[in-house]
């Protein structure tokens, strides 16, 4: 997922961020749609709605991830976000481990933002945005898994909802258009940040419970932390480091055992 959001920075310069995202909207439809084949059940009824919903608010997560790691370090970005999936898994919680578990995110977004806040204001209201809609694509994405006899079905019709309800985007996309490099590598982070990641939540949300979910992601800001270092030279100061790292117990002290809470509605 982050390999894919490092050659996205790259290709910041020849796109506008939310240019590349509407571009890994687009490659991830084409590659889901070549690759499940959806039949007429999968295009009517309710499953349909709900498919078109969680495709657009997943399309509209990565647009504001994109535009936030454009003004911000990968980690830093991520880090952030998980203000929304920490809420999820607690929510309906009222152990004292998941109060701290919500207390050690808070205050590692707290310190974060505060490092970030003189220097980009808009990321970090963008990362908080992410943080948001990624909240919203762990409910829906259970409820897609569920009640549908194929979630990746549901993906592929999703994100080519997503890219047209999105097109309005591809007018920051014009430069990719005029080099097959550039193109090649947009629908890459479309299979490497969308279809790998997004086909293997679907098998993992079947299984497990949102709560149990959202706490197995506690290894992204670990990862994305690494990939911004090692592939785009960016090294966290030690407040967002420290920031990090409270995310990251947080979301590890998160009970694994406690009830799975219902989609809120």
């Amino acid at each position: 997922m982050y390999a894919g959001a490092a050659i996205a920075v790259d290709l910041f310069g020849h796109a506008t961020p939310a240019g590349v995202a509407w571009l890994r909207c687009l490659g991830a439809a084409v590659v889901l749609l070549a690759w499940r084949r959806p039949g007429r059940a999968a295009w009517r009824g309710r499953g349909l709605w709900l498919a078109i919903v969680f495709g657009v608010v997943t399309a509209g997560m990565n647009v504001l991830f994109y535009e936030a790691i454009a003004r911000l370090p990968l980690g830093t970005v991520v880090a952030m976000e998980f203000a929304g999936p920490v809420l999820v898994a607690a929510f309906g919680s009222r152990s004292l481990r998941d109060v701290l578990a919500v207390v050690l995110v808070a205050a590692g977004v707290v310190a974060i933002a505060d490092v970030q806040l003189s220097g980009s204001v808009a990321g970090v209201l963008f990362g908080l945005g992410a943080a948001a809609a990624w909240a919203g694509y762990i409910v829906l994405g259970k409820r897609v898994a569920t009640s549908s006899s194929s979630g990746l079905d549901s993906l592929a019709i999703g994100f080519t909802a997503a890219t047209v309800v999105l097109s309005p985007l591809a007018f920051g996309t014009g430069a990719v258009w005029s080099s097959p490099r550039m193109l090649l590598l947009g629908v890459g982070v479309g299979v490497l940040s969308t279809v790998v990641p997004y086909a293997l939540d679907q098998v993992v949300l079947r299984r497990l419970g949102q709560g149990r979910f959202a706490v197995l992601l506690a290894l992204l800001p670990v990862t994305a932390g690494v990939m911004g270092f090692v592939l785009l030279g960016q090294v966290p100061s030690v407040p967002e480091a420290v920031g990090t790292a409270a995310v990251v117990v947080g979301v590890a002290l998160r009970s694994r055992d406690g009830a799975v809470p219902e989609p809120p509605g």
